[in-house]
């Protein structure tokens, strides 16, 4: 009956935010702001779930300007856990296909993300292009799964290097958001499902170098941000045995 009731919640809520954030965004569509302050909405339904997100952010990270951002994707719950970690002036890629996707759709395209075609690779490397520019021109940050699918407890699956040849691209520095174990964790018909912890690591500099290479930096960021989740996981379960 939890669950249920859960869940029937949380999918209304869900919609309202939708729609609230529609109407918000058709005074200002595409707005810098938009995702940020629609993903500080979404963050705090985690609360309707029955669990707690603490989010760390350095203080190198609070200044740094645009970015590209790069998060380990687990399961649907992101939404509403790595939204809390959203920054301002951020943006996402999506799907092409999300925006036909009724008030969802029409939400994450108001909100100015960027959609992307992944089954054309030529306008994939022109959508590239246009992030880019977005990063550079209008000062934005982009978030990013460089997973490029849900890893459904499967630990942090090798990335793909298109938001490491982003930053390259755009001179802008990476920085690993940290999201700790929530596959299996998170359970609609249990009252108390605990915590989930994320951290931003420190801003990843990319040296000035043309012949600096995408896959080394995307391989150093995964150790980087494997050993840093698995300090969280370790974190939250001392914290069980605790209470």
């Amino acid at each position: 009956m939890l669950s249920l009731f859960r869940f029937i919640l949380m999918a209304l809520v869900f919609l309202l935010v939708c729609i609230l954030s529609c109407l918000y965004c058709v005074i200002r569509p595409f707005h810098r702001d938009n995702v940020y302050y629609t993903s500080k909405y979404l963050g705090k339904i985690s609360k309707l779930l029955g669990f707690d997100v603490e989010v760390r952010i350095p203080e190198s990270v609070k200044t740094i300007g645009p970015a590209i951002y790069v998060a380990n994707h687990q399961d649907n719950y992101d939404i509403f856990t790595v939204a809390n970690a959203v920054q301002p002036g951020t943006v996402t890629l999506g799907k092409k296909s999300l925006k036909w996707i009724p008030i969802f759709g029409q939400m994450y395209w108001l909100t100015g993300n960027i959609l992307i075609d992944r089954k054309n690779s030529n306008k994939a490397m022109g959508t590239m292009n246009v992030t880019v520019k977005k990063i550079t021109q209008n000062k934005l940050s982009v978030l990013m799964f460089p997973e490029g699918t849900r890893s459904k407890g499967r630990g942090l699956l090798p990335f793909k290097t298109g938001a490491f040849r982003t930053a390259i691209q755009a001179n802008v520095p990476i920085i690993p958001i940290c999201v700790s174990n929530q596959n299996g964790t998170i359970k609609l018909g249990r009252w108390n499902n605990g915590k989930i912890i994320i951290e931003l690591l420190d801003p990843i500099v990319i040296p000035n170098d043309t012949s600096v290479s995408a896959r080394i930096i995307a391989e150093q960021t995964h150790a980087l941000m494997k050993e840093k989740i698995s300090q969280l996981d370790e974190e939250i379960a001392k914290g069980k045995e605790n209470d």
